[in-house]
């Protein structure tokens, strides 16, 4: 998971951002519809195209089947599991291409999840970190956790243990990209907050589970750390002409993609 993270932000940070106060809408517009032709260009190099396109024929065959001759019970049930066998096997074909179509358009989707569906949090407002101590590192309590805050965040109250998570509650007083230090027994980790400025990448989410490929705005954790993850809610978003937050990417993200791939088909000649 670090690898792949760091890969694909290389890859995704310097292109995304490039168009200034339209860049979420225009980045999200841009790559959904990328999206939707390197689904289509997986289609065509991976899947079956004649093996797709006879069983989709077969099917129109037996449905005709079954309008002509509808007064034949038999022929009917007959052509029905006709219909049956040859779905499954249009299905079969059409699990490939949807494995490795997978890898490119999640990889897409998270890198605009991390970029443009959270807003840095406003100076003066009041938050919650979490942290949850991985299960199977027994020997720590809450006694073994410490915070130490930097200047321009405020420890507002006592943390509050619960089981394996803890919870600090803080003031961001001051803008800027701080970082947290957790000391954890002889460890430390980093946790990021992004406040106040203008709108970019923000670091929700650390973890070593596998939510973490789904938000690369901050380093993973090691497989081994007696830490399961460090969190801090942000508020969502604006994106100009399209819904916000996660929730409004994820929707603009497959209806502009599938819409791109059903448009785009005949141009790339490809069967669905």
């Amino acid at each position: 998971m670090p690898t792949y993270n760091s890969v694909t932000s290389a890859i995704f940070g310097p292109v995304l951002g490039l168009f200034g106060d339209l860049s979420s809408f225009v980045d999200i517009m841009l790559w959904s519809v990328l999206g939707g032709i390197v689904a289509l260009l997986v289609y065509k190099w991976v899947s079956n195209q004649k093996g797709i396109e006879k069983a989709k024929n077969d099917i129109k065959v037996h449905l005709l089947e079954i309008r002509l001759f509808q007064d034949d019970l038999l022929g009917v049930i007959a052509a029905t599991g006709k219909i049956l066998g040859k779905n499954a096997l249009y299905i079969g074909h059409n699990i490939l291409p949807m494995l490795v179509m997978f890898v490119p358009m999640m990889t897409i989707l998270f890198q605009l999840e991390a970029h443009y569906a959270l807003a840095p949090v406003e100076p003066g407002s009041t938050h919650v970190v979490t942290m949850t101590l991985d299960p199977e590192h027994t020997d720590l309590t809450a006694a073994d956790v410490t915070l130490e805050t930097p200047a321009g965040i405020t420890l507002d109250a006592p943390p509050v243990p619960a089981g394996e998570e803890i919870a600090w509650r803080l003031t961001v007083d001051e803008p800027g990209d701080h970082v947290l230090r957790i000391r954890v027994g002889d460890e430390v980790f980093e946790k990021g907050i992004a406040a106040g400025g203008e709108a970019r990448k923000v670091p929700y989410l650390r973890t070593k589970t596998w939510e973490g490929y789904l938000y690369p705005g901050e380093a993973a954790l090691a497989s081994d750390a007696p830490v399961k993850e460090i969190r801090l809610k942000y508020p969502d978003r604006e994106i100009p002409w399209l819904p916000d937050g996660e929730g409004g990417i994820l929707l603009s993200f497959f209806v502009l993609s599938i819409g791109a791939g059903l448009a785009l088909k005949g141009v790339f000649g490809v069967t669905l």
